[in-house]
């Protein structure tokens, strides 16, 4: 089968842990002194993690908003887990253009890696996001040069579970040049045009594709497909009966249980 058909009828619960959690705000998360008020002011992240236990996995999230807009926040679905969730805010267009925002989200998740110990979390960090943040999800994943410029290796993370992210180049980035942003493209800035074979585990998530954002579902299944190609074995999960907001709540569902299986 060339995709998974989820159904999902309501959100079933998963046991809450008994741990307590703190929220910690506003963390930046550059390291260099370069002043650009822009990147101070946006590049912030907060942490939600539990105080009495070591050695529990991350997520890492990026929230969605087309890389125009959106603020950081920590799911609902994610809290009281036994996870940390560190939200990062990136910059957004037009203020900035590519690759700024995949620049930021590259050390967002370099910050978690050299610092989540601090907090008592291990070595297991997963990336994931919705919509915007599925497509920043996917470029880190596939693309390793940008990871690889804050000496994080790709392949080293837990796992991958991008939420309805764009696989053509994003088109924020084809308005930030002056293109037909309905009219798709393959580059550089393509997660699918880095298609490679991954070792880190990864899941496709989308809405249902009536429900979806224009050629959204269609768009995962051809990455789908050409990872394939790669000798990856990913799973394609379309929730029916959810559209491209509600599907947040049930695909987070489906990366707590990555996280659970590989425990």
């Amino acid at each position: 089968m060339k995709t998974t058909i989820l159904f999902i009828a309501t959100l079933f619960c998963i046991n809450a842990f008994s741990q307590d959690y703190k929220l910690d705000t506003n963390i930046g998360y550059y390291t260099d002194t370069y002043h650009d008020e822009y990147r101070n002011e946006r590049c912030l992240l907060d942490i939600y993690y539990p105080t009495n236990i070591e050695d529990f996995p991350t997520v890492v999230f990026f929230h969605g908003g087309g890389l125009e807009g959106g603020e950081k926040y920590i799911p609902e679905i994610l809290k009281n887990k036994g996870i940390a969730v560190i939200a990062p805010n990136y910059r957004l267009s037009p203020k900035a253009n590519h690759p700024s925002y995949i620049n930021d989200a590259a050390q967002a998740v370099a910050w978690a890696k050299n610092n989540i110990h601090k907090y008592g979390g291990s070595n297991k960090i997963y990336v994931s996001g919705h919509s915007a943040g599925g497509y920043l999800t996917l470029m880190l994943a596939l693309d390793k040069k940008y990871l690889n410029a804050v000496d994080v290796d790709a392949d080293s993370l837990a796992g991958y579970v991008p939420l309805t992210g764009q696989t053509n180049t994003h088109y924020t980035i084809r308005k930030e040049r002056g293109l037909n942003p309905t009219i798709p493209i393959i580059d550089e800035f393509a997660p699918l045009y880095h298609s490679r074979k991954l070792t880190a585990p990864m899941i496709l998530i989308t809405g249902d594709r009536n429900k979806e954002l224009l050629a959204r579902y269609t768009e995962n299944l051809h990455l789908q497909d050409i990872l394939t190609e790669f000798g990856n074995k990913i799973p394609l999960y379309e929730l029916k009966g959810f559209d491209h907001g509600t599907m947040e709540a049930p695909g987070c569902l489906l990366l707590l249980e990555l996280i659970k299986e590989n425990k």
